[in-house]
């Protein structure tokens, strides 16, 4: 009869039991103190980008291809931060905290996705300026109502499916060795190396698809930029270039937030042997909470619409 060894058990796939996240090692002891300035900065990001839907919703002089790419965007921002920033509190709080597998799998899915889909939406952004600047008179026929909609939906999907093989990647691994992650939250390869399997298929494809897609985004974006800014030295008036500068600054910053700190965490997993694993998770943190928060700012004080609107927002309230 067909005996199960010890050894054939060991390496059989169980996905019924918790992972343990530990926090961000050889921080342990100042845990309470980093979680000070990360539940500030997490309330501000709540609150900046609520702020941000519920101007974009009620104003209809906000109801443009632009905003509704950055309603987008602070919607997605939102599902970046919370996916991971209350575990990460709850762990700086009360010690290492259990998650399920299937919840693992949910906050790792949630937190890829948002990644490839900000990258998408401000893709997005960089043409809808590149219309709006270098193809003014065309703009409302370019990006109509029905455009604007397939573009969200296409974008969405494909971030969609390009995150979904990651759960089955993981899923099919079997995890028969220790179930603690030095982390704070599940990330795809950082759970793989948990497994007592091979995971290049894991490596490769966590790696490769993603950065080649976001890679992709960028390119596109740096010829948008390039063609925008041909454009704008060309444009007579001093006034005008500095308005469409002006225009395109809040949507540089919020780029160069976005790819800095997301680029150096994806290319420091598959490279940066020599980097600090405490410095590289503290920094990982930083990327999930700081972005969230400084876009609304950004948009906030670059973008005049959106300034103005917010004055009269806050001065209604104050003389009510």
């Amino acid at each position: 009869m067909f005996q199960t060894t010890p050894a054939m058990y060991n390496l059989s796939s169980d996905h019924t039991g918790d992972f343990t996240l530990l926090g961000i090692p050889g921080l342990g002891q100042y845990h309470v103190w980093i979680s000070i300035p990360f539940c500030f900065i997490y309330l501000a990001a709540i609150v900046g980008n609520s702020i941000l839907l519920y101007l974009i919703a009620v104003e209809h002089s906000l109801h443009a291809p632009m905003f509704f790419f950055l309603s987008m965007l602070a919607m997605t921002d939102l599902i970046l931060s919370t996916t991971c920033v209350p575990k990460t509190l709850t762990i700086f709080w009360l010690g290492p905290q259990k998650i399920s597998f299937p919840g693992c799998l949910t906050q790792l899915f949630f937190l890829h996705c948002s990644f490839v889909l900000d990258s998408a939406i401000l893709m997005a952004m960089a043409f809808d300026r590149y219309v709006a600047i270098c193809s003014p008179l065309r703009y409302t026929t370019i990006l109509t109502p029905r455009t604007i909609i397939k573009i969200a939906v296409g974008i969405s999907f494909r971030s969609f499916c390009i995150i979904l093989p990651v759960v089955f990647l993981l899923t099919r691994l079997p995890f028969c060795r220790t179930r603690i992650i030095p982390h704070t939250y599940c990330e795809h390869i950082g759970v793989a190396r948990l497994a007592c399997a091979d995971i290049s298929v894991n490596i490769w494809y966590g790696f490769g698809v993603p950065i080649m897609t976001v890679i992709s985004d960028v390119i596109l974006i740096a010829v948008s930029y390039s063609l925008i800014l041909r454009a704008v030295f060309r444009l007579p008036s001093r006034d005008a270039r500095h308005k469409a500068l002006g225009t395109c600054g809040s949507h540089v910053c919020v780029i160069l937030m976005f790819y800095t700190p997301a680029f150096f965490s994806i290319l420091a997993h598959r490279f940066g042997h020599n980097v600090s694993r405490t410095f590289h998770i503290l920094f990982a943190n930083l990327y999930i909470v700081i972005p969230p928060a400084l876009n609304p700012i950004v948009y906030g004080v670059k973008t005049k619409q959106i300034r103005d609107k917010v004055i009269l927002l806050f001065s209604t309230k104050a003389t009510e």
